[in-house]
């Protein structure tokens, strides 16, 4: 029995886009990423779906980054201090 191949959504969005532009047929396509020309079309449709998704909402703000990216400000505000202390107390 074959192994399932899968796609990353990069190949897939490569893929969406080239049948987006329609320089080429769907078959054409289909046969030069080796792929059946209906998994071609439905990578198509979900990208025209997807579309207005990304212009819906404005830029994404990730809270656990935000979060992240605070404690380690934090952290390197605490490093600071104590690489002054230590400096200041080996030059006595």
């Amino acid at each position: 029995m074959a192994k399932r191949r899968r796609f990353t959504a990069d190949f897939k969005a490569r893929v969406a886009l080239e049948a987006l532009r329609g320089d080429k047929t769907v078959q054409e396509i289909a046969a030069r990423h080796q792929v059946h020309p209906n998994q071609v079309g439905t990578w198509k449709k979900q990208a025209l779906e997807g579309l207005g998704s990304i212009f819906e909402s404005g830029p994404v703000r990730d809270a656990g980054r935000e979060t992240e990216v605070r404690d380690l400000h934090a952290k390197i505000g605490e490093l600071t201090v104590q690489n002054d202390f230590l400096s200041k107390a080996l030059k006595l």
